[in-house]
């Protein structure tokens, strides 16, 4: 089934137009704190359609997910018993946000660098991150450093690999697609 591919053509067409840079930043900054879908999958076709913009569209999504992050921050700080409990409480997330607590006991702010930069999700961590009243600053310039990293390494990756990486990406799409799809389900099933 070449669902990714229909799909991957669509997100490509897109990144071409004219208000993709606004719908990248309001896609980033939402997902620093509630959208389940990374910030990558428009970054990346946005390169590849407008690859002299690379950095341009690297720094839009490191400031627009550095943003999100102090909203998150903010609410894990300030709602997190009213608003943020309840919402994890009503999804079973007791144990993933038992987990995260662990971790920053472990590794400190270190950890908000991680998540910042890795694919693990980052809006937990902002939440968390307020919940415990880390010093703002050093979470502001961890988030600044790790998102910067991830998002100018994915347009730099993008912008070197050029033609040749899209037409890899095009004929791999829908075995990456679909193997993406059974790490997420795997992951699901492991974490239950």
């Amino acid at each position: 089934m070449k669902i990714f591919s229909a799909l991957y053509q669509w997100t490509l067409r897109w990144a071409e137009h004219k208000f993709a840079p606004r719908i990248l930043a309001v896609l980033t900054f939402s997902e620093s704190i509630f959208f389940p879908i990374p910030p990558d999958v428009l970054l990346a076709p946005m390169v590849l359609a407008k690859p002299k913009k690379a950095w341009q569209f690297a720094t839009i999504t490191t400031l627009a997910s550095v943003l999100g992050g102090v909203v998150g921050y903010w609410l894990g700080y300030l709602m997190f018993e009213p608003w943020i409990e309840p919402i994890i409480i009503e999804f079973g997330y007791q144990a993933r946000f038992e987990k995260i607590m662990t971790w920053f006991e472990q590794w400190g702010i270190w950890v908000v660098f991680i998540a910042g930069f890795s694919p693990i999700p980052y809006k937990l961590f902002t939440v968390s991150a307020g919940f415990l009243q880390m010093a703002f600053l050093p979470f502001l310039l961890v988030s600044a450093v790790g998102r910067g990293m991830r998002f100018f390494l994915v347009a730099g990756l993008i912008k070197w690999g050029g033609a040749a990486m899209e037409k890899k990406i095009r004929q791999y799409i829908d075995i990456l697609g679909w193997g993406v799809v059974a790490l997420i389900v795997l992951v699901y099933l492991f974490n239950r």
